[in-house]
């Protein structure tokens, strides 16, 4: 038996085969064309088959994969560019090739370009891009990538994974991922938490492993090849305990969020876009306390239209009636960015021109969202909130900005309601001041992800300092505190809504410190109401 340690990014237990995955790799060979205008139609007829098969891909996942399946739609809209497709053809062209060995050429000049950048959204984009090439070439000649997993549930080994890649294989035969590169924060990592699916990374992956027996212990990280038979019974224990466990969590999806002695704090969810709305209403949220607004603008080649977010939150509005759904403004910059924002390279863009910062910068945009907002307010219970906030001064400039758009809507009779508004407390400036900008909203929202990393002074998507980076650091509990203490001096809510608040090792601490309300990802709600549901504070004083 052989024993490999890695990170777990998504818990659960799989006992079974493994299959180790290749990717496809093309021995493309050059010749030389006579006919370029042939040449070209051959090209934009695959261009336009590709656009066909990720739409089909999309429509097939979206129902059960939500806003990660809108990759297929981002990769559609990279193949509908212009830049892409200019690019190929000039190949073509100026060179007189074969039309895959132009998509080959230009998708390796591309990767060996921007292969040093380390920035999550360029990452992604490339990923992307390696991912449409590759699909043309299988469509001019090359081989088509089809994902098999055989007749048997298996659990899948490789190098690395893509969402796509997930996304093609059939989630019945999927037991668990294991693979040598990715990040618990990669988009991958976030589908296998969605898929329910256990997922190791940093395993130093074999491809002799193929065909052997393994067992993958999402919970410590661990992977068993040719586990001994102790090993693998105390296993299958495990694994049924595991169901068991899962399926009384259930039970509590009609549970109220109340602590033991009857304190009720809510428990919402944070969303990416409208296609998570079902997980929302299935697992019980008492809202959305998060819709993270900024994935409609990214992954398009321009700037959605204010009818556009305007329907898409009215949708919403009206599925979650009176529940509450907080909208955050687009929070834009660092590593979320699409070609079309123009967004200067920064040295440090994570401490960059982002979030609120971009918005006030583009106020034209900024205006739309908010007009959108505003008119979608008067068909539910819409609230919003500001990222990124470090001063008053941005809160006097949000000020004044929403009085012109309420001006323009009362000038064209358009109804709008007189939403409550917010503040994410992401920064250590903000949270020294919170209690002032307390004063300016109607509740305070912490931002642990950005508030962790900027008060450690670590980034925290760097793997270097995996080891090192702690969210759990008394500093950032204590500013946590701070936040709460001061909201609550100015009467506001509180709500958590950062990573940190699905860790119910600290459920009970946060509840102690006095929070309001908790807000996570629909997959996690179930096990932070039953971890809040144990709690007792009667006789705590912070509690009340």
């Amino acid at each position: 038996m052989d024993v490999y340690k890695g990170t777990g990014a998504f818990s659960g237990i799989a006992i079974g085969k493994i299959l180790y995955y290749h990717k496809s790799e093309y021995q493309m060979r050059q010749y030389e064309i006579t006919d370029v205008k042939t040449e070209l139609n051959i090209f934009r007829q695959a261009r336009t088959r590709v656009m066909e098969q990720l739409e089909d891909l999309y429509e097939k996942n979206c129902i059960i994969q939500g806003t990660q399946a809108e990759i297929f739609l981002r990769q559609k809209n990279l193949l509908e560019g212009k830049s892409f497709q200019r690019a190929i053809e000039s190949v073509i062209q100026s060179e007189k090739v074969n039309s895959a060995y132009a998509v080959m050429t230009t998708r390796d000049e591309m990767l060996k370009t921007f292969r040093t950048l380390e920035e999550p959204a360029i990452k992604e984009r490339l990923d992307n891009m390696r991912e449409i090439s590759d699909r043309l070439i299988g469509e001019l000649g090359g081989i088509s990538p089809r994902i098999d997993l055989g007749d048997e549930p298996v659990i899948v080994v490789t190098e690395s994974i893509t969402p796509t890649e997930l996304m093609e294989m059939d989630k019945d035969k999927l037991m668990a991922i294991v693979t040598h590169h990715g990040s618990d924060m990669s988009h991958a990592a976030i589908m296998a938490k969605t898929m329910n699916i256990p997922a190791l990374l940093e395993i130093d992956t074999d491809s002799e492993w193929d065909g052997r027996q393994a067992i993958v212990d999402g919970y410590t990280g661990t992977l068993y090849i040719d586990p001994d038979e102790e090993v693998k019974k105390e296993y299958e224990i495990r694994r049924q305990a595991d169901k068991e466990e899962r399926e009384e969590l259930l039970k509590l999806r009609r549970e109220p969020d109340i602590t033991k002695d009857g304190r009720e704090i809510e428990i919402y969810a944070n969303i990416g876009n409208m296609d998570d709305l079902n997980s929302v209403l299935y697992y019980g949220a008492a809202g959305i306390g998060l819709l993270r607004s900024e994935f409609q603008y990214l992954g398009r080649e321009n700037y959605p239209r204010e009818n556009e977010l305007f329907l898409a939150y009215k949708k919403i509005a009206e599925t979650m009636g009176e529940k509450l759904t907080v909208i955050r403004t687009a929070d834009l910059g660092a590593d979320k960015q699409a070609e079309y924002l123009n967004i200067p390279d920064e040295t440090n863009p994570i401490m960059g021109n982002r979030g609120i910062r971009l918005c006030l910068d583009r106020k034209r945009m900024f205006k739309a969202q908010l007009r959108a907002i505003f008119r979608a307010s008067a068909y539910g219970n819409l609230a919003l909130m500001y990222p990124m906030i470090s001063s008053e001064e941005e809160m006097d400039e949000i000020e004044e900005i929403i009085r012109e758009v309420k001006i323009g809507l009362d000038e064209k009779g358009i109804p709008y309601k007189h939403i409550k508004t917010g503040i994410m407390i992401e920064t250590p400036a903000a949270v020294m001041i919170s209690r002032e900008l307390a004063r300016r909203v109607d509740f305070l929202s912490l931002g642990t992800n950005d508030l962790s990393q900027y008060t450690l002074a670590m980034d925290r998507q760097n793997p270097l300092l995996r080891k090192k980076y702690n969210d759990h650091h008394p500093a950032v509990l204590r500013m946590i505190q701070m936040v709460i203490e001061a909201g609550h001096a100015e009467n506001r809510r509180v709500c958590i809504c950062g990573e940190l608040a699905a860790d119910t090792a600290l459920t009970e601490e946060f509840l102690r410190m006095g929070v309001d309300c908790l807000s996570v990802v629909p997959a996690c709600i179930l096990p932070v109401r039953k971890a809040l549901r144990q709690v007792d504070l009667s006789g705590d004083d912070k509690g009340a």
